[in-house]
């Protein structure tokens, strides 16, 4: 199986981050906006549409705010497995690390979803800019 792993700092609250991510019907307009286009809920799951044309289903496995970590999982004609956590950890009052890690099969689709992963976590840092000095 294979494991993509993306550990991306921000310069944002921890609090801040995790507040968008646990907002699991906003995908498209908290976490990655122009990486997901639109984003809508059907009972336990997220339908998302892509920047690329792609829509995926979504669904939530957990959501602990006590951990401030979130797993969901899609199933599809494509994929056997997939199951992805989203962590926010503090470093300070004002920068936090999101880790984001995806479990996959077949791994021959995990090159284009470690792709699909690097131009989301520019979407990621376009959400939660530098603060202006």
């Amino acid at each position: 199986m294979a494991s993509i792993r993306n550990d991306i700092p921000l310069p944002a609250s921890a609090h801040d981050v995790w507040d968008a991510v646990r907002d699991f019907g906003a995908l498209h307009q908290r976490l990655v906006p122009g990486f997901v286009t639109a984003c809508t809920l059907d009972d336990d799951a997220r339908i998302v549409t892509f920047a690329n044309g792609s829509v995926a289903r979504e669904v939530l496995v957990d959501c602990d705010d006590a951990r401030q970590r979130l797993v969901y999982a899609i199933s599809n004609e494509r994929l056997k497995h997939y199951s992805a956590s989203v962590q926010v950890i503090a470093e300070s009052d004002t920068r936090c690390r999101l880790v984001w890690i995806i479990d996959v099969l077949p791994n021959e689709l995990a090159a284009y979803i470690e792709g699909q992963t690097k131009e989301a976590v520019g979407a990621i840092h376009r959400a939660f800019p530098p603060a202006a000095a």
